[in-house]
């Protein structure tokens, strides 16, 4: 039995989900700016629903929404959920995104998504796993669309990508008069590769900001810049 990842609010039980916490989710819940006081909030392709749970810890969001196609995450998503401080504010839809677009009529004002971004064939052996983490279950061009059509005129869109792609990720946003706002690249150590981006965008193009974020100086000696990020959640920060 796989035990529940704990953090200072909330736990989190994976056992049936196939993409665990990990980095990537908790950073983007850390750092993701909710300053324009989002009231309505959606997670595109919640798994365990960590990014919902950061995110309501953090703000005073009346609905917080979340979408979870996998069955067995989607049900995973609802106890985790319904177990915290914050469940009459925590809703999960089983859905596709292109469905939900189709059928929702009320934009948000915030919207955040951790995407399966491994747009190689990649194989674990383990077929959830596998569809969790292949972009073919969520394309960055059907994720933009959906966000496009889902966001309110005056709300932000917040994810985190590899690196690599986010030169072609910034021109396919362009392409739904999306604008990154905020970009911040992460590496691992001070001497290792940008790995990932974080990138929060509106319809309105404003003068963007950069920044680098490093998670380690050593093997678990992190940086000032980390913890101060994720230390309202992760225990021993």
């Amino acid at each position: 039995m796989m035990k529940p990842f704990k953090f200072k609010q909330f736990q989190i039980e994976q056992d049936r989900c196939a993409m665990k916490v990990g980095t990537d989710g908790v950073l983007l819940g850390a750092w993701v700016s909710i300053d324009n006081n989002p009231d309505s909030i959606l997670d595109i392709g919640a798994g365990t629903g960590l990014i919902a749970l950061m995110i309501a810890q953090r703000s005073t969001a009346e609905t917080i929404d979340a979408l979870e196609i996998d069955e067995d995450a989607y049900e995973q998503c609802v106890s985790n959920f319904d177990s915290s401080d914050w469940a009459d504010r925590l809703f999960c839809y089983h859905a596709g995104l292109d469905e939900f677009v189709d059928e929702w009529e009320d934009p948000y004002d915030l919207i955040v998504s951790n995407p399966p971004f491994y747009s190689e064939e990649v194989s674990s052996g383990d077929e959830s796993r596998d569809k969790a983490r292949q972009n073919q279950s969520l394309p960055f061009d059907e994720l933009l669309e959906g966000v496009s059509k889902l966001m309110a005129p005056k709300g932000s869109f917040a994810t985190i990508i590899p690196f690599k792609e986010e030169e072609t990720f910034l021109k396919l946003a362009n392409s739904f008069k999306l604008y990154p706002q905020r970009i911040t690249r992460v590496k691992g150590t001070p001497t290792s590769e940008i790995k990932r981006s974080l990138i929060q965008f509106g319809f309105e193009e404003v003068e963007l900001e950069t920044s680098e974020l490093t998670i380690e100086i050593g093997r678990h000696e992190y940086t000032e810049d980390y913890i101060s990020l994720t230390k309202d959640f992760y225990l021993k920060m």
